[in-house]
């Protein structure tokens, strides 16, 4: 394990370059196999893909939360639904159900908890992310907080995990400068 990565099958004249240069490797995981779609992972362990934001829109990054926010907040909850998209954790609750608690004009403080814990024993799924496709999560959770009119997100990641939280505090500058998150994101009067 190097910067709370783990790694496998490190041939030991491969350990000093890995030890310098952690990411080194990634890109020798293996391909998914031929009948897998990956979602979420989609984007890791994809070679010469890297976790600043430039590389990230030349991706299609940020297209979905500008798709998003000319849909009405009812729309966007109606599309997770109909997504099947769940939860990452235990429970796998279907997040469009989760969504539908909220009024979409709801006048009380609403607010947005990543929990990136990563504290079920042996999984690695959280930090895949943070630390791989930082920017994917961030518009998820961008995409969220307009559905829900939703004006302060938190992220939760624990302290045993400093390379993950410094990953995710330079993406956020990232997309602050771009003008995805922050005061009127995208120009719409959205903080």
């Amino acid at each position: 394990m190097v910067d709370d990565e783990l790694y496998e099958k490190v041939a030991p004249e491969a350990a000093p370059e890995l030890l310098s240069n952690p990411s080194s490797l990634v890109t020798q995981r293996p391909p998914p196999h031929p009948l897998e779609r990956r979602l979420i992972f989609q984007n890791i362990g994809r070679e010469g893909y890297t976790t600043d934001i430039d590389c990230y829109l030349q991706n299609g990054g940020y297209e979905q939360l500008k798709a998003a926010v000319k849909m009405s907040r009812t729309e966007i909850v109606n599309e997770v639904k109909t997504s099947g998209l769940r939860g990452r954790g235990g429970a796998g609750f279907t997040c469009g159900v989760k969504w539908s608690f909220i009024k979409p004009y709801e006048q009380k403080p609403v607010y947005l908890i990543c929990n990136a814990d990563e504290s079920e024993p042996g999984t690695f799924k959280d930090r895949y992310i943070i630390h791989q496709d930082p920017h994917q999560l961030i518009e998820g959770m961008l995409i969220s907080c307009f559905a829900l009119n939703v004006h302060t997100a938190y992220i939760y990641i624990r302290g045993e995990f400093p390379a993950g939280a410094k990953i995710l505090e330079r993406a956020i500058e990232e997309a602050r400068a771009h003008n995805f998150l922050g005061k009127n994101a995208l120009g719409l009067g959205f903080d």
